[in-house]
């Protein structure tokens, strides 16, 4: 299957279109030790609470950065953490906005795809397609990658707004997303901004292209799963092969609850999520 398929699949025996941002923060982390063993043990504590709330995610989402700033002992928290997740039978999409001239790009796309084995993985569009061209090429062994375009955060405006040949330098992004397109190429569009998001899901629809989002934004951000999932619906688009992710809102959620039960907390989130869209659907 190539990498949209797998989505639709996943999101069929989780039952879910949830993702669930795996990153680490050790003053945040209420197990006490060296990130090398406390990082792989939380997200460990999880997961089961995961399966054993039946509250399993879609996807599992690590972002490199919070592994990286730990030195090599967060690069190996890292690399647990990602066979963990697919020890489980979860897709694992690294967040690691890649993307440089063409032999550094192969060699970006050979350490993710190849070395870690994860199923997707985030990417810069600003030099083009020979930067991204790389990535692309593991669609055909079943791996994706989510090409950034409209992202969640304040600063997003200032150059993704900016007007190029009279439209949103976004949307010029969408039209490259659906030129190099290959059945796994993806974009990354967030939830903090719900009028683009049915635009740019009603734009990968029109020419026939299944192009899955990667959907941040939904809780610390504050970002809504109701308004994602009625923007996806209302144009149209195949709900399963999207994501909605949620990361500190949802592994830190036991700092809001005020409870001791930091992996029960987390999936009580993963549950809410799931039922909330549920119910838009």
């Amino acid at each position: 299957m190539n990498f949209t398929e797998r989505l639709a699949k996943a999101a069929e025996e989780n039952n879910s279109i949830v993702c669930a941002g795996f990153d680490p923060d050790i003053e945040k982390i209420p197990i006490k030790g060296e990130p090398g063993v406390v990082i792989p043990k939380f997200f460990s504590a999880l997961l089961d609470a995961f399966e054993g709330e039946d509250a399993k995610p879609g996807v599992i989402k690590p972002n490199s950065a919070f592994y990286e700033q730990y030195g090599i002992e967060g690069w190996q928290a890292m690399k647990k953490v990602i066979d963990d997740c697919k020890k489980r039978g979860y897709l694992v999409i690294l967040d690691a906005k890649r993307a440089d001239i063409g032999n550094t790009s192969k060699a970006y796309a050979n350490s993710v795809y190849n070395f870690l084995d994860v199923d997707a993985l985030t990417v810069a569009p600003y030099m083009g397609s020979d930067s991204v061209g790389p990535f692309l090429e593991f669609h055909d062994k079943g791996k994706g990658a989510y090409i950034l375009t409209r992202t969640s955060n304040k600063g997003a405006v200032d150059m993704q707004d900016l007007v190029v040949n009279g439209k949103p330098l976004y949307m010029e992004t969408a039209k490259k997303i659906v030129e190099w397109h290959k059945e796994g190429t993806g974009a990354v569009v967030g939830a903090t901004y719900p009028g683009e998001l049915e635009k740019l899901s009603r734009f990968f629809v029109e020419p026939g292209k299944k192009v899955p989002l990667l959907i941040p934004g939904v809780g610390a951000q504050g970002g809504s799963a109701t308004d994602v999932v009625k923007a996806l619906k209302a144009s149209g688009n195949e709900l399963n092969i999207h994501r909605i992710n949620s990361s500190r809102g949802l592994i830190y959620a036991y700092q809001k609850e005020g409870t001791d039960d930091f992996a029960g907390a987390a999936a009580k989130v993963v549950k809410n999520m799931n039922k909330e869209i549920g119910k838009v659907i």
